[in-house]
């Protein structure tokens, strides 16, 4: 080995490496340029300051229930709500936790509908829907029974679909309208159509070791069809009085308290207050509405990103809801379970409400429905009368 070549390797070894130093420059270069550069954090944390914050919800008052349930393809939301009011009332009242068959209920509820179509011959509504007073007057004459041992399901099925039990109940119904004379076999025709679809109904049935009909075990939980009211809010009809409300599903013709917006309100916060839940009915069409979200809301025009942050609503008052009503904007749409109150991070009040479309959205099928939203968009409300707030003193609307 020559000498120069001996004396570049010697060089080479007391040297730092070439490329390593460029990497360590280029290193002190980025840590450098990091240090000089705060202003970009600072701006995104000023700006994250400045963004209002997502909903926060805290539960005020909550009534105990029993699980969240999915009504299927099925146009029974009306049997669901008013199953889970009537199971969280016997929990109120210290008869235990008990899981009640819907489709006991909607069984019977069919008959009723098709024998009052009949009569009408065909000039009036046969259809999936109902109300919660439809479960109520069912419940008191037919009785009720465990989900386990009457649940409407073919062996192997999971989910309750309705479609094609209905296209047979309604094309038979649209046969039976154009005959000139009715036998006495038409409701044990139309029972069995139900029953090949649904299940035989129990007639007498063991439970907890005790043996039951459908009746004795409704008088067992003390279901009292008398303990309760439903509630609505409309200007063409005297306020203080009963009176046959106007919409498709009241089929049975069933009477509804009419109070002023605020009483109502009123009542479904006193009953509240006082551990009761309610079955509740109304529109659920408005864009507010979100079942992802787990909202209902009723957002000023200009108002964005309301399903993401709370903000100004519209201010409800009873000409409002007459007027949305009238022109067909407000209906009635669903029903679902009033559970409870819960407030947002600003004070504003919500209310919670179970669902029957399975453990969706952001709150795994509860849902928090503002009270502007309550305030326009409730058709009724079935709450047990010790739930009731005392009347208002209002002055009676003329009728129109």
């Amino acid at each position: 080995m020559n000498s120069r070549l001996i004396k570049m390797l010697l060089i080479w070894a007391t040297v730092p490496c070439l490329a390593c130093a460029m990497m360590t420059q280029s290193a002190s270069a980025q840590t450098e340029n990091v240090q000089r550069e705060p202003a970009a954090p600072a701006e995104t944390a000023e700006t994250k300051a400045s963004e209002p914050e997502p909903y926060q919800f805290t539960i005020e008052t909550e009534i105990d229930t029993t699980d969240v349930k999915t009504q299927g393809s099925t146009g029974t939301c009306w049997c669901f709500a008013s199953t889970s009011f009537i199971e969280s009332e016997l929990m109120r009242q210290g008869m235990g936790r008990h899981d009640l068959s819907e489709m006991f209920v909607v069984k019977n509820v069919y008959l009723n509908k098709a024998q009052n179509y009949l009569r009408r011959h065909g000039k009036t509504n046969f259809g999936e829907g109902g109300l919660a007073h439809d479960f109520i007057q069912a419940a008191s004459a037919h009785g009720l029974v465990p989900e386990s041992v009457y649940d409407g399901l073919d062996e192997g099925e999971s989910k309750h679909d309705h479609g094609e039990m209905f296209a047979v109940m309604h094309g038979m119904l649209e046969g039976l309208v154009k005959r000139q004379r009715l036998s006495e076999q038409w409701p044990v025709a139309f029972e069995r159509v139900a029953a090949t679809y649904l299940g035989e109904s129990p007639t007498e049935f063991s439970f907890d070791g005790q043996t039951f009909t459908p009746k004795s075990f409704a008088e067992h939980l003390k279901f009292d069809a008398k303990n309760y009211v439903s509630l609505t809010s409309f200007n063409h009809r005297p306020f203080g009085q009963p009176f046959v409300l106007e919409i498709p599903d009241n089929f049975s013709n069933g009477l509804f308290q009419n109070v002023p917006i605020d009483d109502l309100v009123a009542s479904i916060d006193h009953a509240s207050a006082k551990g009761y839940s309610g079955a509740w009915d109304g529109d659920v069409s408005e864009q507010g509405f979100s079942r992802s979200e787990g909202l209902a809301v009723l957002p000023v025009k200009d108002r964005k990103d309301y399903h993401r942050f709370p903000g100004e609503e519209i201010e409800v008052d009873q000409e409002m809801r007459q007027a949305t009503f009238e022109e067909h904007s407000t209906t009635d749409d669903h029903l679902m379970h009033l559970t409870g109150i819960a407030r947002d991070q600003h004070g504003n009040k919500y209310y919670r409400i179970k669902n029957s479309w399975g453990e969706v959205g952001d709150h795994k099928g509860y849902l928090y429905m503002s009270e502007a939203y309550v305030r326009l968009k409730t058709i009724a409300i079935l709450l047990h009368s010790d739930a009731i707030a005392p009347r208002q003193e209002t002055a009676t609307p003329p009728k129109t």
